[in-house]
């Protein structure tokens, strides 16, 4: 049984000119592509199985990433169904010279794993095994509650 932390995946992204919008800021859409890439790993991780996206659940863009910062983008697996898998997400501009970050975004994204013919296949269950799994799995319990 695979634990929180063993599916929990950090990538970085260069914001480019051509990630952005009118304003000189990462395009949503693209923020949303990799958030859904990192999400598919994390969630592939967890089910040993090829995974796609089900569900976007709530995303706030609390706060803009700029041309030439860096995304830093989280995922984790916080809980599972028989044949779903919720995946945590935040993200995060980053200064790349300093390492200074600020959290821009915080989400949710439910998957399902499938076999070779595109049918939906059952995951395992999620352990939690230390203390920063359930702070990540509690946090994330608590967004999709709305507390």
């Amino acid at each position: 049984m695979p634990t929180v932390l063993e599916t929990h995946i950090e990538n970085r992204f260069r914001v480019q000119p051509n990630h952005a919008n009118n304003n000189e800021t990462l395009h949503g859409g693209n923020l949303m592509k990799w958030l859904d890439e990192v999400a598919a790993m994390s969630a592939m991780r967890f089910a040993g199985e090829t995974c796609v996206t089900a569900r976007v659940n709530e995303l706030d863009f609390e706060r803009p990433i700029g041309i030439g910062d860096t995304a830093l983008v989280e995922a984790f697996v916080y809980d599972a169904g028989r044949t779903s898998v919720h995946v945590g997400l935040r993200a995060w501009r980053e200064e790349p010279r300093t390492g200074e970050t600020e959290k821009t975004t915080e989400s949710s994204f439910t998957f399902v794993a499938i076999d070779e013919d595109g049918s939906s296949v059952p995951v395992p269950e999620l352990t939690v095994e230390t203390d920063r799994g359930r702070e990540l799995r509690e946090r994330m319990l608590e967004v999709e509650d709305g507390t």
